[in-house]
C-alpha cells in the first residue's frame, strides 16, 4: 500500500521511520510519501493561506495548492486515490473504517492547519473527513499519523500475522482481555492459573469472558453493538 500525506510539516512524520512501520517500509509492503504543500504554491514566498471570507480570525488553506498536489499524485499513480481529510468535524475513526481503508492500494491523507481548508477543494475531490476524537488539535499532522498507523498495521506483511491485530481491542467489537508474561509471581501477584494450564479451550473461554466482562464494564455501548453467541451470554452470566 502507498499512503501520500499532504502537509505543511513533513518533518513531523519522522516517527513513521521507526519500529514496525519502518520495517514494513524497508520490506516494501508499505510506502509512505510526505508532500510539502508549499512546493505546490505559485504565489510569492510559497504562500498557501489567506483570510477567511465572511470574517473571522485566522487563516485558511487555499484550494489551488492542495489541488495541484493531489493532481500531481494522481498523475504519478495513474489514478486518483481516495482522499481523507483529518478534521474535528469528521466522523470519528473506528476500527471498522480502518479495515476498509487497509484494503486500498493507495490513499491520500490531507492535513489541515490554521482555520482549516477551503471547502471547495474538499468537495472537488470528494474528500472523506475523519476525526480521531471529539477535541481540536493544532493541526492535522498527529491525526494523520494515527490514521496511517491504524491502517498500516492491518496491511498484509506489516505484522507477523493477522492474529497480531484480530485479537486486539475493537477489531471484533470488544476490548482485549488482560495479558501476562514472566515471572509467574510478581510482587505477590500471580498469573491466573488457567493461563498456565495448557488447556486450550479453557484458555479460549477465559480470554473471551475477559473481553466480554471488560467491555461491559468500560465500554458498554460497544457490547450493545456486538452480536453475542449463546456461549458469550453464558460467559457473561457466569460468576468470576
Amino acid at each position: 500500500m502507498r499512503i501520500d500525506i499532504i502537509t505543511l510539516f513533513p518533518e513531523m512524520f519522522s516517527v513513521l521511520d521507526e519500529s514496525i512501520l519502518a520495517r514494513a517500509r524497508k520490506k516494501g509492503v508499505l510506502q509512505i510519501c510526505c508532500h510539502q504543500l508549499r512546493d505546490f504554491s505559485r504565489l510569492a514566498h510559497n504562500r498557501v493561506d489567506d483570510t477567511v471570507f465572511g470574517g473571522g480570525k485566522g487563516m485558511l488553506l487555499m484550494a489551488e495548492p492542495i489541488a495541484a498536489c493531489i493532481d500531481a499524485i494522481a498523475e504519478h499513480l495513474g489514478a486518483l486515490p481516495p482522499v481523507c481529510y483529518m478534521s474535528p468535524r469528521g466522523k470519528v475513526l473506528a476500527q471498522e473504517r480502518a479495515k476498509g481503508l487497509a484494503q486500498l492500494s493507495n490513499l491520500i491523507i490531507l492535513c489541515g492547519h490554521y482555520e482549516g481548508i477551503d471547502q471547495r477543494v474538499l468537495d472537488a475531490y470528494h474528500a472523506e473527513e475523519i476525526s480521531i476524537g471529539d477535541y481540536v488539535l493544532t493541526g492535522g499532522e498527529i491525526p494523520a499519523m494515527v490514521l496511517t498507523d491504524v491502517v498500516s498495521r492491518m496491511i498484509d506483511g506489516v505484522l507477523a500475522g493477522e492474529e497480531c491485530f484480530t485479537q486486539e481491542s475493537h477489531f471484533g467489537g470488544l476490548l482485549e482481555y488482560h495479558q501476562y508474561t514472566r515471572p509467574e509471581v510478581w510482587r505477590n501477584q500471580t498469573v491466573p492459573p488457567v493461563l498456565l494450564s495448557g488447556h486450550h479451550d479453557n484458555i479460549r473461554r477465559y480470554k473471551r469472558k475477559q473481553s466480554l466482562s471488560l467491555t461491559r464494564e468500560r465500554r458498554s455501548e460497544l457490547l450493545e453493538k456486538t452480536v453475542l453467541s449463546k456461549e458469550d451470554r453464558h460467559l457473561l452470566d457466569e460468576k468470576c
